[in-house]
């Protein structure tokens, strides 16, 4: 019995989870989002470009800043161990936490080498490293970036028409969600009755239960 019960452990690990500390593997979601063992945690402190925004780089061309500073963070953090201290729970039951990544705080990074700005909404804790990675041009700063959170109130301020993101329930339930271009988008409809929803963000999207469509 044992053994059984050790081979369920070593093939599903778990995030070693109390009321002060979250321990675990991480998945990267988004810049600020992270799975930490499991565990749905929203980084403290700051706040990352959303994955469908767009920047101006120092020509003055469009590119996709979010989706960007997405796969840097993946790069760099992707399947790493991370210890939390939860702060706090947001809108959407994630919890706000100050993680550490063999002892160095990610927020911090994040925010030096110009992958999220200081969030001075909820904290003035990275704001002297965002002083230096503006100073230095790093990352986002080196073109022209809406800071998320006026990103999102401007996307919140449009009407619904112009939020078109499709967030679907599928037939078995699963919760999807479809961005313009996608193969399926067209075809997707969208009934409010059954619960189905249209979203301004894919952050959104995610943050409601919805994931992303695989095609």
């Amino acid at each position: 019995m044992l053994r059984i019960c050790l081979a369920f452990v070593l093939a599903f690990p778990v995030a070693a989870y109390s009321a002060d500390r979250i321990e675990g593997r991480v998945h990267v979601v988004d810049a600020d989002t992270w799975d930490v063992g499991g565990v749905r945690v929203r980084l403290h402190g700051i706040d990352a470009p959303e994955l469908d925004q767009s920047c101006k780089d120092a020509k003055g061309q469009n590119w996709s800043c979010g989706a960007w500073a997405t796969q840097q963070v993946k790069m760099r953090f992707e399947g790493k161990t991370a210890a939390c201290v939860p702060r706090d729970r947001d809108r959407y039951d994630r919890v706000v936490a100050r993680c550490n990544v063999r002892g160095t705080d990610v927020a911090q990074i994040m925010v030096l080498e110009g992958l999220a700005f200081a969030y001075r909404k909820y904290s003035n804790d990275y704001v002297a490293d965002e002083t230096k990675a503006v100073a230095s041009n790093q990352g986002l700063h080196a073109g022209q970036v809406q800071v998320p959170w006026v990103h999102r109130a401007s996307g919140r301020n449009q009407n619904s028409q112009s939020c078109q993101i499709k967030g679907n329930i599928s037939s078995s339930g699963e919760r999807i969600y479809h961005v313009p271009g996608q193969k399926y988008y067209a075809k997707t409809k969208i009934s409010q009755r059954k619960g189905e929803r249209w979203f301004c963000s894919a952050s959104e999207a995610r943050s409601a239960g919805w994931r992303p469509a695989k095609r």
